[in-house]
């Protein structure tokens, strides 16, 4: 056990984003400095990326590129070695580019005899100019050099990243990484069987990160947080190395995969890398945990924790309070290398590019879900299941003192559905202080959103908004107690596009007892929206059933039959179910995800939404003007 003082080091393991830190470790070393207790954090996510594609990480993947025989090379490996003294050249001025250190590069960038091309490139063939002229000139005009280059450098990365995946790492994605060793496994074992291999490049780099993070921390108590499956298998490495390194340190695991999919965890090997294991919100059970290490508590006190004992998984949680949400302190970005992060324009759409481009302060209005009615989601789960507020006054006060610290102005809410009135409060209190910020966020397209309340918010500075849609179709709509109707949608989302704030729709398709009827209808009403200027962005996802929402809950009020889970001893989230309607999905989903990109790029929006499947579907039923009537009655 450490001794004290303790000293605490949070850090944010591969992968997550590149143009922003995760949040995670920005509010526990708040919340945690609050307190006075000592703690740093570092991002080995992003360390590994400027590791790997550096000119030292290049050479190294040379060396496996050219141990591949030229016969078996792909495409994007030829390019690779045939072109390498170029990649060699460019890799630390596009970095540099894309960090915003170099702008003036952005116009040997945009003359596209600079950056190697390999086949991430071809995918500029569809703006191709009949004319002869810049085929990009549609979305950035003679004078967007920044972005276009931007754009460029983009493909570059992800042109090098191709290449790191065929010839060293098969598992690595800049966001999924290694994600299917992690995703609803009910055993530890294809986990534990690729921590037992010879490390990989990726690996091994890892590895020499998490060292150097910890012998400059020296920290008593190393936090990882994993918010996706994709930063899982990362996570479990470092606590690998560091527990080699010095098995004194206690390593402890939390954050929102281990929130949603270790909830009946049992398998004893998973502390062979890290001592506890948290569930929910980590503030009350790492207080307790520090306590009980320094000595001030019994194990027993433990709350919301896995730790083994005697060979066996046992759960401790105290009942306490957790700590209210206007008092868990103002996150800090204080450690993290903000200057070093990467702004990547991968899809040439001005909402879409929000996630990946620019770096956001990420902030939450309020702690959980004012609506958790949603039949897909996780509303069981104390994240979204416990709603907790915070006055405006306060808020405001955090979002100052973020911008002291950080610099910048532009913040990300992001809360699983941000309340209205939270909202308008927020807008209130920003206008009163008179403090300019950008921001933008989740929200529900409910009819509280009024053009009055859309226009203050964009006064205050929201440039974007983003909220579910999903599937389209007032019947399913209502099944999923959404709590909206698609007239609804479209005059909310009207509303904010003509307060000049961006929209964007998360979609779904396969919803239990969906139709392929259902579907042609929901894509004609999407495209209505598009066509009519009510949303500007989208993304179809697959429904997938969990077993915490109250489909999973209650399938049998859904029309659907769960198929039985296996024996569960480490992850479990999504379960297979039975849909009487049979309808090939994956197939439909093809055809949506197309229409959808065609749609963000302003091309087909005339077209028959039928022409996007490629087999026979039905005519919509959704009359042609159904949109434009329900804006006109409104207005």
């Amino acid at each position: 056990m450490p001794t004290s003082p303790t000293r605490v080091l949070s850090v944010i393991p591969p992968m997550t984003q590149l143009n922003t830190p995760y949040p995670s470790t920005a509010y526990l070393t708040g919340f945690l400095r609050s307190r006075g207790i000592s703690a740093e954090q570092d991002d080995i996510a992003l360390k590994l990326v400027l590791e790997l594609f550096s000119p030292a990480g290049l050479q190294e993947i040379h060396e496996r590129v050219t141990a591949i025989p030229p016969k078996k090379r792909s495409a994007t490996l030829h390019c690779f070695a045939d072109q390498f003294d170029r990649y060699l050249a460019t890799v630390t001025p596009a970095i540099a580019f894309l960090q915003g250190r170099d702008p003036s590069i952005g116009h040997r960038i945009c003359g596209r005899n600079f950056l190697p091309e390999g086949p991430r490139f071809a995918s500029l063939d569809v703006y191709v100019d009949e004319d002869g002229g810049d085929p990009l000139a549609w979305a950035f005009g003679s004078l967007g050099v920044q972005d276009k280059a931007r754009h460029l450098a983009t493909l570059y990365l992800n042109d090098l990243a191709d290449v790191l995946r065929e010839a060293v790492d098969s598992r690595f994605e800049f966001v999924r990484y290694a994600e299917s060793l992690a995703r609803s496994q009910p055993t530890f074992e294809p986990l534990a069987k690729a921590l037992a291999a010879a490390p990989t490049l990726v690996d091994s780099t890892l590895e020499k990160l998490t060292i150097l993070a910890v012998d400059r921390s020296k920290p008593t108590v190393v936090l990882l947080s994993v918010p996706f499956p994709g930063s899982v298998y990362a996570a479990f490495r470092m606590a690998q190395a560091i527990k080699t390194h010095d098995p004194a340190i206690v390593t402890v695991l939390g954050g929102g995969w281990v929130n949603t999919e270790l909830r009946e965890l049992k398998e004893p090997r998973v502390f062979n890398y890290f001592d506890y294991v948290t569930l929910d919100d980590g503030e009350r059970p790492i207080l307790a945990l520090l306590e009980y290490l320094e000595g001030k508590r019994p194990r027993l006190n433990l709350v919301r924790t896995y730790a083994r004992v005697d060979g066996k998984v046992r759960y401790f949680n105290a009942s306490e309070p957790d700590i209210p949400f206007a008092e868990v302190g103002t996150p800090t970005w204080d450690g993290l290398p903000l200057a070093r992060y990467l702004s990547l324009l991968d899809m040439l759409n001005p909402m879409h590019r929000l996630w990946s481009d620019g770096r956001w302060n990420k902030l939450t209005v309020a702690h959980g879900c004012y609506w958790k009615k949603c039949s897909f989601c996780d509303v069981s789960l104390d994240y979204i299941g416990r709603y907790d507020g915070a006055p405006a006054a306060l808020l405001v006060d955090r979002i100052e003192t973020i911008i002291e610290e950080t610099g910048q102005t532009g913040f990300h809410f992001v809360d699983e559905a941000a309340p209205p009135k939270a909202l308008k409060a927020l807008a209130d209190e920003l206008q009163k202080r008179n403090r300019a910020i950008s921001w933008w966020g989740n929200i529900r397209f409910e009819k509280s959103f009024t053009p009055e309340l859309c226009n203050q918010l964009a006064d205050s500075g929201c440039i974007a908004v983003s909220g579910g849609l999903e599937v389209a179709s007032d019947r399913l709509l209502t099944l999923m107690k959404k709590g909206v109707s698609v007239d609804q949608v479209a005059r909310v989302t009207r509303a904010f596009s003509d307060a000049g704030v961006l929209v964007h729709a998360y979609l779904m398709y396969g919803f239990p007892t969906q139709t392929v009827q259902d579907t042609v209808d929901a894509l004609e009403y999407v495209r209505q929206l598009f066509a009519e200027g009510c949303i500007q962005s989208g993304f179809f996802h697959r429904f997938a059933c969990t077993v915490h929402s109250p489909v999973g809950l209650n399938p049998a009020e859904y029309g659907i039959k769960l198929k039985a889970l296996p024996p569960i001893s480490f992850a479990t989230n999504d379960v297979e179910f039975i849909d009487p309607t049979g309808v090939d999905h994956n197939s439909l989903g093809q055809a949506l995800n197309k229409a959808l990109y065609n749609y963000m790029h302003g091309i087909g929006l005339d077209e028959d939404v039928r022409s996007w499947f490629s087999g026979k579907v039905p005519r919509t039923t959704v009359a042609r003007h159904k949109i434009s009537r329900a804006l006109s009655a409104h207005y």
